[in-house]
């Protein structure tokens, strides 16, 4: 069986969820924020970072995207990612790299800013660059959105799910549907969807 190691609120919301849409059991592990994790959890995630991913063989990653992929291609049939042969994979791949790569890491970067300076006095610069850029992100994906329900192809995949997550930790809760209306139609659409409505009850991202 899988093991996941996440915490509420966190990038194991969207693994979560992606076990959940496909209907695969897992062992989910809490990791309490400032409480020291189990040795296990430091060798998988050496950074102390969750999500981390035991797979049923033993292996182990980290990485909320590349679990993503993973879990999509081993179960086809969930659907939680456009076929390997189909033009909208391209598409898939592309903006849950752009995502993973660009946007949660600028996130990371206004609530964890303190990591990212050595001088007590540039934290706020460190959240305003962070958000700026976090923000650009957002516009980029609204406009992809503009005439389309999703992301990549005709149906949702873990990738619209992705983005759901990453706008919910936007620090100001309501400009996304004023800023990003495309986004936030999206979003709509994916709040009311019965597995993740049941999944944010633990989450609490929005």
């Amino acid at each position: 069986m899988y093991r996941l190691y996440t915490r509420a609120g966190s990038g194991g919301f969207v693994v979560e969820a992606a076990f959940e849409l496909a209907g695969v059991p897992y062992e989910r592990i809490e990791v309490v924020k400032g409480v020291e994790p189990d040795p296990e959890f430091r060798k998988i995630s050496p950074l102390g970072q969750v999500p981390a991913l035991v797979l049923p063989d033993g292996h182990a990653m980290t990485e909320s995207a590349a679990m993503c992929q993973l879990l999509a291609e081993r179960h086809p049939y969930a659907r939680l990612s456009p076929a390997a042969e189909a033009p909208a994979r391209a598409h898939f791949l592309r903006w849950l790299t752009f995502m993973s790569s660009v946007m949660y890491p600028a996130i990371l970067r206004y609530y964890y800013a303190q990591r990212y300076t050595a001088d007590p006095q540039g934290v706020e610069a460190v959240k305003v660059a962070a958000v700026c850029e976090f923000e650009r992100g957002l516009g980029i994906l609204d406009a992809t959105l503009e005439g389309r329900d999703w992301l990549a192809g005709e149906r949702m995949s873990v990738a619209d799910v992705y983005l759901l997550m990453l706008a919910h930790w936007h620090p100001e809760a309501g400009k996304l549907a004023a800023a990003w209306p495309n986004i936030e139609r999206a979003c709509a659409a994916l709040r009311e969807h019965t597995v993740l409505k049941q999944l944010n009850a633990s989450h609490e991202m929005w």
